[in-house]
């Protein structure tokens, strides 16, 4: 199995690191929507995350890594053990499955096993890569590239965070919750929009312009290359003390309330940047406590919201063929006209 570069040990991406932490804190800000240059660490910082997350526990035998704790998101399996009483506990890492571009609408969704069908006469469902990464990451590289029929495959499950296969005899539902993380490069095609809406946040990645940074990367990289097991440890410590740093955020999470005055800014930001429905606000909001859950503050304040801002809300603006600014600037002007 292929080693994972440590994710404290990322460097020159601070924006990248920062957003994929806000998701591992709430889940429900949505998904990460990473682009940018090639070779600069996107691939990276996402497999790293399995390294990162504190493990999850799950009922044992369940394809599917149901939550023990949340009927509401358990599937047939689980309810027939609760009801034969052999429910058993185990833990386990936090799910970070790649999509690869070619794969099937079978793989992704699931679909009748071949093997069990023609072997031993059994119609049973084998569980795709939805199922695989339910309460995890599902990560896609290149996802501007995606094929139509799997981005609408993707946008019906990431908004009912259940997935439904009717086909070959079988009826199957089971929960598919997971945060999408899409990496690729603009010049090579645009998302659709319904799918662009899906991701929570959008983060822009450039290649490091300051030598020192360049040089420290290029070190790090070959460190890592020659000796995987000895950099890993070196970096565990560092990583450590983030995992801590994102299970305190996750429990002080719901000690955090959001004023309405600052939800009245949200408000007037979206609605000065002219963004379409309500899931800007909502967001945004979300991705504010959240980051200021990471920060450690008792309070969320106007600080936390204008730095996660631009991080929400530069992928939700509408084209403006009379002003070339860049989405980051519109937003960053917007907040400084709207937000005292």
């Amino acid at each position: 199995m292929a080693k994972t570069f440590p994710f404290a040990a990322i460097i020159g991406q601070d924006e990248m690191c920062m957003a994929l932490q806000v998701v591992a804190v709430d889940p429900s800000v949505g998904g990460v929507l990473v682009l940018g240059d090639r070779g600069t660490g996107k691939s990276t910082a996402v497999r790293a995350l399995a390294d990162l997350l504190p493990p999850i526990q799950t009922v044992q035998g369940c394809p599917y890594g149901c939550s023990p704790k949340d009927s509401s998101l358990s599937c047939d399996v689980c309810a027939q053990l609760k009801l034969n009483s052999k429910v058993k506990l185990i833990t386990q890492a936090v799910p970070v499955v790649d999509m690869p571009l070619g794969a099937t609408e079978d793989r992704v969704v699931g679909a009748l096993d071949l093997e069990k069908a023609l072997s031993q006469g059994i119609k049973q469902f084998a569980p795709g890569l939805l199922a695989k990464a339910n309460r995890g990451f599902l990560y896609i590289d290149e996802v501007n590239l995606l094929e139509d029929h799997l981005v609408d495959l993707l946008i019906d499950v990431a908004a009912s965070g259940e997935n439904v296969v009717e086909r070959e005899g079988l009826s199957v539902r089971h929960p598919a919750k997971f945060v999408l993380i899409g990496s690729g490069n603009p010049e090579e095609g645009e998302l659709r929009p319904q799918l662009l809406d899906r991701f929570g946040l959008s983060v822009e990645v450039r290649t490091p312009q300051d030598l020192d940074t360049r040089v420290q990367v290029i070190k790090r990289r070959d460190a890592f290359d020659r000796d995987p097991d000895s950099f890993k440890n070196l970096w565990s410590e560092a990583n450590t003390k983030l995992r801590q740093r994102i299970l305190k955020a996750q429990k002080n999470l719901a000690n955090l309330q959001v004023s309405d005055e600052l939800l009245m800014s949200c408000a007037k930001l979206c609605h000065s940047l002219g963004t379409d429905g309500l899931r800007a606000e909502l967001t945004l909001m979300r991705a504010t406590r959240a980051y200021a859950a990471l920060r450690g503050a008792k309070t969320v304040d106007i600080s936390h919201l204008r730095h996660i801002a631009p991080l929400a809300l530069r992928h939700r603006l509408r084209r403006d063929p009379l002003d070339d600014t860049g989405s980051s600037e519109r937003v960053q002007r917007a907040m400084n006209e709207v937000i005292a």
